[in-house]
Order: C-alpha cells, then structure tokens, then sequence
C-alpha cells in the first residue's frame, strides 16, 4: 500500500480493482472509504457526478490517508486544478482533448485518460502516454476488443471501466494489457444507502482477491 505521503507511481498497479464511487453525501465519505481501504482496496476514484464529489475527496484526503483517492469524470482543466487542490491523487477522465491532456500532465498527479477507439490509444502514445482507461469497457468491445489491441499496441495498459462485474472481472485480468478494472458492484446502493460498511468492506475484500482466472493473487 502507498504510504500516506507518496503518490504512487502508477494508478494501475495500486489493486486489481479501483472503486468507483458516486457519493450523494459528503458526511459518507470517511466511513465508506474506511470500509474500501480495509477490505483491501486502498485506491478510490471518486467520480465528479454530484456535487457532494469535491467536498468528498477533501474529507476522504484528510481523514482516510491510507486511501489512495482520485477525482473521475474528469472532462475540464478546471476540474484537474480544483480536484488536485481538494487533495486527489490520482485523475481520471471517460475522454480526453489536446487541453485536458496538458492539464492533468502538469498537475503533478498520476492520470488516466480514456479512450475507446484503436485512434485514440495511438494518438496518446504519440503523446508519450502509456497508461490509458478503457471506457465504456462492455459497450466499446469489452475482453475481445482489448485482446486485439495487444498484438499491435502491446505498449498501451489499461484499467477497463463500465459494465464489468465479480464474474467478468477475472476475463478482463487474464489480459496481457490489462492490470486493473474499474467497478462499483461493491457499492450496492442498498448498502450505502443504509450505511452498511461492513457489508461494503466484506465486497471489498472479495474484489481485492480476483485475479486472472478468478484466484487471489
């Protein structure tokens, strides 16, 4: 695990899963992510799809710092300055511009841009950037398209995000360019909803444990 005052290297090869998380309520976010970092997955992406998503990073940052966080849906240079200052760690964005790219590269933070098109990935490595999201992961091709683009492009790594599940995440981990997914199947609504951290931790530590073929690493 990243130690509190690092940033890591690579967002990638911080857990086989990274949450995804949407929070409605920023008063949620230190016990959900105490709950993720205990059961093993210490990377969080909190995505920018509510208004709570700033305030949220802020507290997880400042109480939880054995969490890795970052900011997700990522789509401004805005958003790159004011999620870096809020205290994300890592960035991650469901595209990318000429514009957002030269953002996030001069935050100082790990960053994932997206991509969903053989063009795209070409494109960034072009750009001398490496590590790439896939998204939407089921709906662009899924574990077929990504086998494809080894063979050419074998240079490019991925965290595959959108529709993957318990039981597809293992397929998407056998790949050679794959090192992480991303998912939120351990945040079932019910169980925020309620509050329920240990059954969020309890999912938590049985994504931490997939791996290729479904084993724990």
């Amino acid at each position: 695990m990243a130690s509190p005052s690092a940033l890591p290297a690579s967002v990638l090869d911080l857990a086989p899963v990274v949450p995804v998380v949407v929070i409605d309520d920023a008063g949620d976010a230190v016990p959900l992510a105490r709950a993720l970092v205990a059961g093993g997955l210490p990377a969080i992406e909190v995505t920018l799809r509510t208004p709570a998503a700033p305030e949220a990073i802020r507290r997880i940052a400042g109480q939880v710092p054995e969490a890795v966080v970052g900011a997700g849906t990522v789509i401004s240079p805005e958003q790159v300055a004011d999620t870096v200052a809020a205290g994300a760690r890592f960035l991650v964005s469901p595209g990318w511009t000429d514009a957002l790219l030269e953002a996030m590269r001069g935050s100082g933070v790990p960053f994932l841009p997206g991509v969903s098109t053989t063009s795209e990935v070409v494109a960034l490595l072009e750009r001398g950037v490496r590590e790439m999201k896939f998204f939407p992961a089921e709906a662009a091709g899924g574990t077929a398209y990504l086998k494809s683009l080894a063979g050419p492009l074998p240079q490019a790594r991925f965290c595959p995000t959108g529709g993957i599940g318990p039981a597809s995440a293992p397929d998407y981990l056998a790949l050679p360019n794959v090192a992480c997914v991303g998912g939120s199947w351990m945040l079932p609504r019910d169980a925020v909803a309620a509050r329920d951290w240990g059954r969020v931790e309890a999912l938590a530590r049985e994504a931490a444990a997939l791996s290729a073929g479904g084993t724990c690493r």
